[in-house]
């Protein structure tokens, strides 16, 4: 019964979340409008750069895990890791957050490594992704505030005090959140609670300390921006493919880019949801649609959402398929 509700709780939620904004953001909107504005407003042509930048993302991500790897005496070949980097996000599909657990177990076995040697790595590359993440979101929420308030205003209710309030929430969370850290760091208490979490907050700080005292740090660094930056690239381009967003500029994409990837954060199969809800409402800051969609104008927003998302699930998929034939052609041959 334990682990019945276990994996209740480690998939059920995830589809739950997924059927459920789905639901909240196309239940309202014209599917039919939908249909025609993938017709008449999109040039497909754009996405072709857009796969090659998304591939280029997974190499740049194995080349920098492969510096981690190294640092701690595990080489392995880089065509291993890249299979690696797309096995993960083809289970994380299916199995939300298990890709990452899969890649530790694929790559221990096959060069013969501790597995708990190969997590702490991969916690190390998923940490700095969410120091990245969080300075985006700081950076770009204050270039950005004023479309936030613009948005707010226009729904009347006070809503730019309450964004005014929200804006200062987060910098208050986020002092707050540094101090609770710090304190759990240092702590000696011998509470079980917070003995607990002070060893999950050690073993995350060792992984990512791990990192400023490791050989090639500098191109670690550059990896990361190569990596965020194809990121921020394959957004940039797929809003060229649609007649609406082709003279958004690099802000306004920046904020779709930092509230999908905020959206990725939330579990579900794939983003599927929690994306397409970032990216309508980043799109109605702009004039795209509105926010909760419910008129067939928002057909273009909902469009934009779906044929990106898709796409980018599309080639997972692919990549996904590849790397699993790959592997077991590798295991073959051994």
């Amino acid at each position: 019964m334990k682990n019945i509700v276990s994996n209740l709780v480690k998939y059920g939620i995830p589809i739950l979340i997924s059927v459920g904004l789905a639901w909240f953001l196309y239940n309202n909107v014209d599917i039919e409008a939908i249909k025609t504005s993938l017709r008449q407003d999109v040039n497909y042509w754009w996405f072709v750069p857009v796969i090659v930048v998304s591939i280029f993302s997974h190499i740049f991500r194995a080349l920098r895990w492969r510096l981690q790897l190294r640092a701690i005496n595990i080489d392995a070949p880089l065509w291993v890791l890249v299979n690696s980097i797309f096995g993960t996000y083809f289970v994380n599909l299916v199995f939300p957050r298990l890709g990452e657990v899969w890649r530790t177990g694929y790559i221990a076995q096959r060069q013969k490594a501790p597995f708990a040697t190969v997590l702490g790595s991969m916690v190390g590359d998923r940490l700095s992704d969410t120091v990245t993440v969080g300075l985006l979101t700081l950076v770009t929420f204050f270039l950005a505030q004023d479309a936030f308030f613009k948005f707010f205003d226009a729904r009347g209710d006070g809503g730019s005090t309450a964004a005014s309030w929200t804006m200062a929430a987060l910098v208050v969370a986020c002092v707050l959140g540094l101090v609770a850290m710090v304190w759990l760091y240092r702590s000696t208490s011998q509470n079980k609670v917070i003995a607990k979490l002070r060893g999950i907050l050690h073993d995350l700080w060792d992984g990512f300390a791990a990192i400023a005292h490791m050989d090639g740090k500098w191109m670690f660094l550059l990896y990361t921006i190569l990596i965020w930056g194809c990121y921020f690239l394959q957004l940039y381009i797929a809003s060229k493919a649609f007649t609406f967003t082709a003279d958004l500029g690099v802000l306004p994409v920046l904020v779709l880019f930092v509230l999908s990837s905020l959206g990725m954060a939330v579990p579900s199969n794939g983003g599927l949801g929690p994306w397409q809800f970032a990216i309508i409402f980043g799109l109605s800051l702009y004039g795209v649609g509105a926010f909760p969609p419910s008129t067939p104008y928002d057909a273009q927003a909902s469009a934009f959402a779906w044929l990106v998302w898709g796409v980018q699930q599309l080639l997972i998929i692919v990549l996904g398929i590849y790397a699993f034939v790959s592997i077991a052609l590798d295991k073959k041959k051994k």
